[in-house]
């Protein structure tokens, strides 16, 4: 299995050259951050959106609703680690050389690469991630898929990967977040709903803030008049028909 894209010829390989092309052209700073990008800052930018996404999720004032989208939210780094597991054996009956093994010219920005090019671990952690807060929430999910689309692209402008390799890595996180996620939330959902009732813990699911401002809500609620409509008491027949209004 490890033919795949040596032919010069091959759309992969010709699109390889492009991409990694950019490299040569560009300015070394450029490429020294592109490097860190690819790296290690995209995939810090996502540790970030996922907090960012847990801080909005436990303010929401539904009780189920805020349980729910957490119980998606801790699915979401689960299911990044077991598709990453799941590429250990892929890799090994692929063995895919990386492309600066088999097609020189290639301007490498990583040095030290020696494991299998099929698939692209940070494409599929960080596709996995995406895929896994977009079920949590629309908006941050969006977010998190650009931002994988980004790292796909950074790994072929280093000259590390295929670009086969990185869809490989974008439909194996994808698969392994949407797939499971059935099975993950309903295992998930009732121990996140646990921590929710907890006093310590239920703010990690859920803040104080949102309680303490339903309950605000409903001491602040007016009474209705021992005369107004539907009291019950039968009195106040002489309020006027504008005070009548006002109460209703």
């Amino acid at each position: 299995m490890a033919g795949l894209a040596l032919d010069g010829a091959n759309p992969d390989v010709s699109l390889l050259y492009d991409i990694n092309g950019l490299a040569k052209s560009a300015p070394t700073w450029f490429d020294r951050v592109m490097e860190f990008v690819g790296e290690y800052g995209i995939l810090l930018a996502l540790v970030l959106v996922v907090l960012w996404c847990w801080w909005s999720l436990r303010r929401r004032e539904d009780r189920e609703s805020a349980v729910g989208a957490v119980a998606a939210l801790v699915w979401t780094p689960l299911a990044a680690g077991i598709a990453l597991l799941v590429n250990i054996p892929i890799r090994g009956f692929v063995e895919r050389p990386r492309p600066f093994v088999d097609h020189k010219g290639l301007d490498v920005l990583v040095d030290g690469k020696t494991d299998y090019s099929f698939v692209s671990d940070h494409a599929t952690m960080a596709m996995a991630i995406g895929a896994g807060l977009f079920v949590a929430h629309r908006k941050f999910g969006a977010v998190a898929i650009a931002l994988a689309l980004a790292e796909g692209f950074c790994r072929v402008y280093m000259g590390v990967h295929y670009p086969t390799d990185v869809v490989g890595g974008f439909a194996l996180g994808t698969a392994v977040a949407l797939l499971l996620a059935p099975l993950a939330l309903l295992l998930l959902t009732p121990l996140v709903s646990r921590i929710a009732r907890s006093p310590r813990l239920g703010r990690l699911v859920r803040s104080r803030r949102v309680g303490t401002a339903s309950l605000r809500l409903a001491v602040d609620l007016p009474e209705p008049r021992a005369g107004s409509k539907g009291s019950g008491t039968g009195k106040g027949t002489g309020a006027g028909p504008g005070e009548n209004d006002l109460a209703a």
